[in-house]
C-alpha cells in the first residue's frame, strides 16, 4: 500500500506495516507521530499497524504538543534513572506539565538535592545509551498480574480504575516499563539538556487521606542554550513571585485559619478597586448593566444547570431551613434567574449583564498557590443573551473588548478554541453550530488560533485567551463560551417578531477571569512596579529635614484634593534612606522638598525607574501626574 508522509512524499509499504517502520522514514520533526495513526478514522493513540487511510502529523519542540511529548518521554528517562539508583522505589505517575514534567515516587529514602544531581547524571548516561521507546499492549488481567507481582501498587490502582474497553498500553525504555498511553519520542537522543528542579510532597491521587509520595520536578530541552535561557527566566520569576512581593508591598496575605481564602490589605484593596473601577467604566461604555446575585442558592438550581452532575466535587454545600443549598461555584445560573424574572421581546436583545461575582470552589490543599489557585475568588463574569442572528457580532464585540483591556496592561495574547469534551451536554448539531460560531468570529477578526480538542466547557465550546507576561510566561485568563444548553435547560424564552416564543443564545465571558489571579499575574508582570494609575501609593513626599514638614503636608493636602494617592515620610531619617525605602515600595514618584523647593513652590522629582528628573513647579507636576493617571500611562 502507499502512504503519504508528512513531507508530501509517497512511500510504498506492505499491508499491516508497523508505525515504527514508517516513522523511521520521517526525517524532520521531533516525534514519530503526535497522536499516532488514525486507523479507519479513529485515533488509536500509538497504533501498531496502519493502513492506506492512515494520517500522520509531525510536531516540533516549539509546538505545545511537541513539548508534551518531549517532557513526557523525559519523565520516563528520569524514572529509569531513579530505578537504577534506588531499586526499591515504587512508581506512581509521571506526566508532562506546563513547564517540564514530574514523577511521584514511593520510597523510604528521602530525596535530597544531592540525589537530584545523581539522578541528572544518570539521565544523561541513559540518553547517550540510545534506547528506543517500545510500545506494547496487554489485556487487563495480564497487566494486573504483572504489576502485582512487581509490587507496583499504584499501577495496579490505575489499571483497576481504567474503563473496561480501555486499551492498556505500556512503554519500555531500557529496563524500565511503565503503564502509559503515550505518545513518546522514538528514542531519547534528542534530550540534550536536563535539569531537575525541586522535590515536593504529593498525596496519591491528590487526596490527603492517602500516602504522601515524593515528587521530583524536572525540565529538559533539545539544546543547552534553551535550558540556560529557561533558568535565567526562572531566576527572574523568583524575584517577581507575587507571594513574596505581596508580603513586601503589604498587598495581601493568606492565613492558616482560611487556607485558600485571600485577605486583601488596604494597599491591596486600592489595587483591586482600581481594577474594578476600570472594569465598570469600560463595561458601561459598551452597554453592559451590572448584576449582583446571591452566593448561596438552592441545590435544585445546580441540578437544573447541570453543574451538580459535572462539578459537585468542587462545590460547598449547606442546609437552610432543612433545605439543601450550595455555595455558587459559578455565576451563570443567577444571571439566568434574573433573565427569567420577566418576559423579554426580541427588541430587548441583546441583553448584556456583567457581575463581579464571588464564587467558591473546593480545591485540594496541595494545589493551592498564593492568589493563582484559591478557594474563593471574584469572576468578572458577563452574560450576553442574544438572538441567533446577533451571535457573531456579539462575539466579535467581546473579542475586541478583551483585546482593548489586555492592551492597557501591555499583554500580548494568543487564542485557543476548545471543542466538545467527552463529559458534555447537548446534541452534535448544537455543538457544531456553537463551534462554527466561535470560528467565524475569530476569522472575521483575522485572529490566528489553536484548536484544543475536547477541552470545552460541559455546556459549550470556548475561546481562551493566553496572556504573555513581561518575561515570556503565558497565563490563561479570559474566556468566551457559546451556550445553547442553559437556555434549553432553564426554558429561557423571548417573544419573536412573529409573536412566537423562542430561545435566546447565551454567551458566557470573562476577561480578567479570576480577579484574584489577575492581580497575582499583574504583580509578577510588573514586578510590583505598577503603572501610576494602579499604584497603591502614587507619590511619596520626602522632606529633607523636619523644617520642611509643613510644606510637605501642604503639598499632600493639595494633591489629595485632586484625588492623587500620596504619603509624607516625615521620619527623622537621612534623605538617602527615605529614597531607598520608597524605591523598595515601588512608589512611582518621590518628591524631595527642601529650602529651594519651598522658595520656588516646586518639588524635586525622582522617578522610580528613571531617577532624578530635576526641579519642577508643583502645579505642573500635579497636572502631569493627573494626565498620566487619566490616560493609564498611554
Amino acid at each position: 500500500m502507499k502512504i503519504t508522509l508528512p513531507d508530501g512524499s509517497i512511500r510504498e509499504y506492505e499491508k499491516g506495516v508497523k508505525v515504527l517502520d514508517i516513522t523511521r522514514d520521517i526525517s524532520e520533526g521531533l516525534a514519530r507521530v503526535s497522536l499516532g495513526a488514525v486507523v479507519n478514522g479513529t485515533t488509536k493513540g500509538m497504533a501498531e499497524e496502519v493502513n492506506e487511510n492512515a494520517t500522520f502529523k509531525v510536531v516540533k519542540f516549539e509546538d505545545k504538543e511537541g513539548k508534551e511529548i518531549f517532557w513526557h518521554t523525559s519523565a520516563h528517562v528520569m524514572a529509569l534513572a531513579v530505578q537504577r539508583l534506588f531499586p526499591e522505589v515504587k512508581f506512581a505517575i509521571g506526566p508532562a506539565i506546563e513547564n517540564g514534567f514530574y514523577y511521584d515516587f514511593d520510597t523510604d529514602h528521602t530525596f535530597t538535592p544531592d540525589d537530584l544531581e545523581k539522578i541528572e547524571k544518570e539521565m544523561g548516561r541513559i540518553v547517550k545509551e540510545g534506547h528506543e521507546m517500545k510500545r506494547f499492549v496487554m489485556d487487563r488481567n495480564e497487566a494486573l498480574d504483572k504489576f502485582r507481582d512487581a509490587g507496583e501498587i499504584y499501577k495496579v490502582d490505575l489499571i483497576e480504575n481504567l474503563p473496561e474497553d480501555e486499551v492498556i498500553s505500556f512503554y519500555s525504555l531500557g529496563e524500565f516499563t511503565d503503564l502509559c498511553r503515550g505518545p513518546h519520542l522514538l528514542d531519547a537522543k534528542k534530550i540534550k539538556a536536563i535539569k531537575l528542579l525541586s522535590i515536593a510532597g504529593a498525596y496519591w491521587r491528590g487526596d490527603e487521606n492517602n500516602k504522601m509520595l515524593q515528587r521530583i520536578y524536572g525540565i529538559t530541552f533539545p539544546k543547552k542554550k534553551e535550558l540556560d535561557e529557561y533558568i535565567e527566566r526562572m531566576e527572574e520569576a523568583k524575584k517577581r513571585d507575587h507571594r513574596k512581593l505581596g508580603r513586601e508591598l503589604d498587598l495581601f496575605s493568606i492565613h492558616e485559619e482560611g487556607p485558600g481564602f485571600p485577605f486583601f490589605h488596604p494597599k491591596g484593596m486600592v489595587l483591586r478597586n482600581e481594577l474594578e473601577n476600570f472594569w465598570r467604566e469600560v463595561h458601561r461604555e459598551k452597554g453592559y448593566g451590572e448584576l449582583k446575585t446571591p452566593i448561596i442558592l438552592s441545590e435544585s438550581l445546580w441540578h437544573q444547570s447541570g453543574h451538580w452532575d459535572h462539578y459537585k466535587d468542587n462545590m460547598y454545600v449547606t442546609k437552610i431551613d432543612e433545605g439543601d443549598y450550595a455555595v455558587k461555584p459559578m455565576n451563570c445560573p443567577g444571571s439566568i434567574l434574573v433573565y427569567k424574572s420577566k418576559m423579554h421581546s426580541y427588541r430587548d436583545l441583546p441583553l448584556k449583564w456583567g457581575e463581579l461575582g464571588l464564587v467558591h470552589r473546593h480545591e485540594l490543599s496541595g494545589t493551592l498557590h498564593g492568589l493563582m489557585r484559591v478557594r474563593s475568588f471574584t469572576q468578572d463574569d458577563a452574560h450576553v443573551f442574544a438572538l441567533p442572528e446577533q451571535v457573531k457580532d456579539q462575539l466579535v464585540e467581546v473579542i475586541e473588548l478583551a483585546s482593548y483591556i489586555y492592551d492597557v496592561f501591555g499583554f500580548k495574547y494568543s487564542v485557543e478554541l476548545s471543542t466538545r469534551p467527552e463529559n458534555s451536554m447537548g446534541t452534535e448539531e448544537q455543538w457544531e453550530m456553537a463551534e462554527n460560531g466561535l470560528r467565524a468570529a475569530l476569522e472575521e477578526k483575522g485572529i490566528e488560533y489553536r484548536v484544543d480538542e475536547g477541552d470545552g466547557a460541559f455546556y459549550g465550546p470556548k475561546i481562551d485567551f493566553q496572556l504573555e507576561d513581561a518575561i515570556g510566561r503565558t497565563w490563561q485568563c479570559g474566556t468566551i463560551q457559546l451556550d445553547f444548553q442553559m437556555p434549553e435547560r432553564f426554558e429561557m424564552e423571548y417573544i419573536d417578531k412573529d409573536n412566537e416564543k423562542k430561545r435566546p443564545v447565551m454567551i458566557h465571558r470573562a476577561i480578567f477571569g479570576s480577579l484574584e489571579r489577575f492581580i497575582g499575574i499583574l504583580i509578577e508582570h510588573y514586578a510590583g512596579k505598577f503603572p501610576v494609575w494602579l499604584s497603591p501609593v502614587q507619590a511619596t513626599i520626602l522632606p529633607i529635614s523636619d523644617k520642611f514638614n509643613d510644606y510637605a503636608y501642604e503639598i499632600e493636602k493639595k494633591m489629595k484634593e485632586k484625588g492623587i494617592r500620596v504619603e509624607v515620610d516625615d521620619r527623622a531619617e537621612k534623605i538617602g534612606y527615605k529614597i531607598r525605602e520608597a524605591r523598595l515600595q515601588r512608589v512611582p514618584y518621590m518628591l524631595i522638598v527642601g529650602e529651594q523647593e519651598v522658595e520656588n513652590e516646586s518639588v524635586s522629582v525622582r522617578e522610580r525607574d528613571n531617577g532624578d528628573q530635576g526641579q519642577i513647579k508643583l502645579d505642573e507636576f500635579i497636572s502631569n501626574i493627573m494626565d498620566e493617571i487619566k490616560n493609564k500611562g498611554k
